[in-house]
């Protein structure tokens, strides 16, 4: 039996493993990566994301690769039962620099984020092993690796470990962490597609919300289209996933064999659940290993991957020797409470969608229509009913610094700081991230804060919004002005850990925290270029 040691060790190699992956990859650590399957998995799961999510992909360099196989700002639409809209509207922006929602291919998202992996010869992969134990250790944890090629076992350690090894987690298992929630008992049916022929609306993401049939109605990239349905509770799976069934929903909807090719029918349920911890020890849950929700505002796939950026860079830092430990208790105080709002947000649009009360069904349709016809009701309800702004009520943010909107002071703690197009000081144009570098950044207006030497002395890039950085649109301007705001500090993910307005002080940095720069990037991508 070998025994080999790493600085993390992640478990599942899908796209939460495989963010972790790139991002503790390009910031230097020694990583492992442990997947039970040989390939990429062939059936598309996830099909849409976000602004918030490709901002993540941009920090590791990929966001552009991946832009080009996915469908950007397609209308939304709500439908009656005769296929009329009662909404129709585009997901409005919020700031962060790419599109605000993103159509996909999941086996296409996979590949191009091993790619990805595939640069940094720190970051090794096991394809065909499974964990089969897992102790935590005071300084390490232990996992027992078969390597079901040859039938072999192996001892990995890591001084951490991220599992994100899917809603049926073993790893959970093997932890003892309860799962709470709910199954839903009605099944569904998805029908994946391959396109032959364009019809109207083929390029729009359309919810039937008919109370015979509520169908939803995808489109997908390269060449691909998604439908999923309810089964009723007297229908077969067998009979239902037949092509002849499949067929008539399709015929239904006004598609012919001439439109597209049956590629696939399974069934599958819907779920709402959580884990009761995220962490024990040195292991922690991500993605669908911590949390599943319905798909209705696709939102699965993009919260494993907010759980790996935000987990990653604060195990980084902890491992670099810049940080404590205790920067790493504030993973789930962060993130749970907003899985739970998108959780609850998926389930309300699914209520809307599936309801079969015809009366019911007919009563919200004229509802909806009319109050949309009121300037600013759809886009004011999709900040109530869309996907919850990147914000955190608590975690690792300055001791007192957040105030509540009206209390006075600044409101733009724990808020994720908008991405614009700037200018630096060198003349060049590009977005803010770029410009920061994924590091510890204080920006301010016209007038230098208080408080900011202490920052400095920690080597604290300090920057001046018109000087040493252009904003060209007023964007960050015109932000920081609407959270009162005249300084703040950013965090390495783009969060505001502290701010000040101009009549108070900038909080001191956080006990423990040292050269928050991130690390000498000394790995070695595998053409040799250096990451």
């Amino acid at each position: 039996m070998s025994e080999t040691t790493y600085d993390v060790a992640i478990i599942g190699y899908g796209p939460t493993g495989a963010t972790a992956a790139n991002i503790l990859g390009q910031a230097g650590l020694n990583v492992v990566v442990i997947e039970r399957d040989s390939d990429v998995y062939s059936r598309a799961r996830a099909i849409s994301t976000d602004e918030e999510v490709m901002r993540i992909w941009q920090s590791v360099g990929l966001a552009e690769r991946l832009q080009r196989d996915m469908l950007p700002d397609r209308p939304t639409a709500f439908v009656d039962a005769d296929g009329v809209p009662f909404i129709e509207s585009t997901i409005a922006a919020r700031g962060s620099g790419h599109p605000p929602q993103q159509f996909l291919y999941q086996p296409a998202v996979d590949a191009v984020l091993r790619e990805g992996v595939a640069r940094f010869l720190n970051v090794e992969v096991l394809l065909e092993h499974e964990v089969l134990r897992t102790r935590n250790h005071a300084d390490h944890a232990e996992l027992l690796v078969l390597d079901a090629r040859t039938e072999t076992l192996r001892t990995v350690r890591a001084s951490y470990v991220i599992a994100a090894d899917g809603g049926s987690s073993p790893t959970r298992g093997l932890l003892g962490i309860g799962y709470s929630g709910r199954t839903y008992s009605e099944r569904w049916v998805v029908i994946d597609t391959k396109v032959l022929k364009e019809w109207d609306a083929h390029d729009r993401l359309r919810f039937h919300c008919n109370p015979d049939r509520p169908t939803v109605d995808c489109p997908t990239p390269l060449g691909h289209h998604r439908w999923e349905f309810p089964a009723r509770a007297d229908e077969d799976d067998a009979i239902l996933t037949s092509d002849a069934a499949v067929w008539q929903v399709l015929h239904d909807q006004g598609i012919t064999e001439e439109h597209v090719k049956i590629l696939r029918a399974v069934i599958y349920s819907h779920h709402v659940r959580v884990a009761d911890r995220w962490r024990v020890g040195r292991v922690f849950l991500a993605g669908d290993a911590a949390h599943a929700m319905p798909p209705w505002i696709g939102q699965g796939m993009s919260a494993g991957v907010r759980d790996a950026a935000n987990l990653c860079w604060k195990l980084a830092a902890v491992l670099a020797g810049q940080a404590p430990q205790e920067i790493l208790d504030s993973y789930e105080a962060e993130r749970k409470p907003h899985v739970t709002e998108v959780t609850c947000r998926a389930v309300r649009v699914g209520r809307i969608i599936t309801e079969r009360n015809k009366l019911l069904a007919g009563a919200r349709n004229l509802l909806i229509r009319t109050i949309t016809k009121v300037p600013g009701v759809i886009s004011g309800s999709q900040r109530l009913f869309w996907i919850p702004d990147a914000f955190y009520a608590a975690g690792f943010f300055a001791a007192g610094a957040r105030t509540l909107p009206g209390r006075g002071k600044s409101q733009a703690v724990g808020w994720q700081i908008p991405q614009p197009w700037v200018t630096d000081a060198t003349g060049a144009v590009a977005r803010l991230d770029d410009v920061l570098g994924g590091q510890w950044a204080l920006l301010h207006l016209s007038t230098a804060p208080a408080g900011r030497r202490a920052w400095a002395d920690l080597g604290v890039p300090i920057l001046r919004i018109g000087s040493d950085i252009a904003d060209h649109t007023g964007t960050l301007s015109s932000w920081l002005r609407s959270k009162k705001a005249a300084a703040v500090v950013i965090r390495p993910d783009g969060f505001i850990y502290a701010a000040a307005d101009l009549t108070a002080t900038l909080p001191p940095p956080p006990a423990g925290l040292r050269t928050p720069c991130p690390p000498a990037r000394k790995n070695e991508h595998r053409n040799g270029v250096s990451a």
